[in-house]
């Protein structure tokens, strides 16, 4: 969804804006919609858009514990840096971090360090309600040059719309062919623990173990 949401962005952004913000409730994308929707319809659809994936990383965290940390770790060395960053930053001020970056990587961190499901929610719902008011007020703010931009796609949607369709396909293509997609690696996650933790699998004593000498037959 979002990265259907990515390609229709300069398409979408003037003439459905409800729809591309179920499709993909990215900052860029809700300023360039909030001025167009009402009160109602802005919070609800773009509330549960952010909303609906954090849970699944808050579960992805409490199942699998460190095994999952380190699995987004070992995943590439672009991400596990910025894992590590946001896993020091938690350690010292989860609560914060839930209410201002309630991202994928901080719900992760949330469910791996046990981090009650009443208190999540609650700290989750509001962090993301906050986000919203502060976009809905920045659109207020800014609705002159925002409307420039819708212009701008307007009058060059066609061409725009091939650009985003080109680089979204490609993006999705580096992944599939880095071997980065994200269900494929949450099936590996699942099927192989080892994989998830990056340990090895502790070596079979006995296949390596010397044969015990046959003892002589007593005369």
């Amino acid at each position: 969804m979002a990265y259907v949401g990515d390609a229709l962005t300069t398409t979408w952004a003037d003439r459905h804006p409800l729809a591309l913000t179920l499709l993909n409730a990215r900052s860029r994308v809700l300023v360039l919609t909030t001025n167009q929707l009402d009160t109602w319809s802005y919070y609800l659809a773009a509330g549960a858009r952010l909303l609906i994936s954090d849970p699944l990383f808050y579960l992805l965290g409490y199942w699998y514990g460190d095994g999952a940390l380190l699995w987004v770790e070992r995943r590439s060395k672009s991400f596990g840096e910025q894992v590590r960053l946001y896993e020091r930053a938690f350690s010292k001020a989860a609560y914060p971090l839930v209410v201002v970056a309630p991202n994928p990587w901080i719900c992760l961190f949330a469910g791996a360090s046990g981090m009650r499901v009443g208190v999540f929610f609650g700290l989750n719902i509001t962090g993301t309600l906050g986000r919203l008011y502060l976009i809905r007020r920045l659109g207020e703010a800014f609705e002159e040059p925002i409307g420039s931009v819708l212009d701008f796609f307007a009058r060059y949607r066609w061409p725009l719309l091939v650009a985003s369709v080109v680089l979204v396909l490609f993006v999705v293509w580096s992944d599939r062919r880095s071997e980065k997609s994200e269900i494929g690696a949450l099936m590996e996650l699942g099927r192989d623990p080892d994989a998830a933790t990056g340990t090895d699998r502790a070596p079979d004593d006995s296949a390596t173990e010397e044969p015990a000498e046959e003892e002589e037959p007593l005369s």
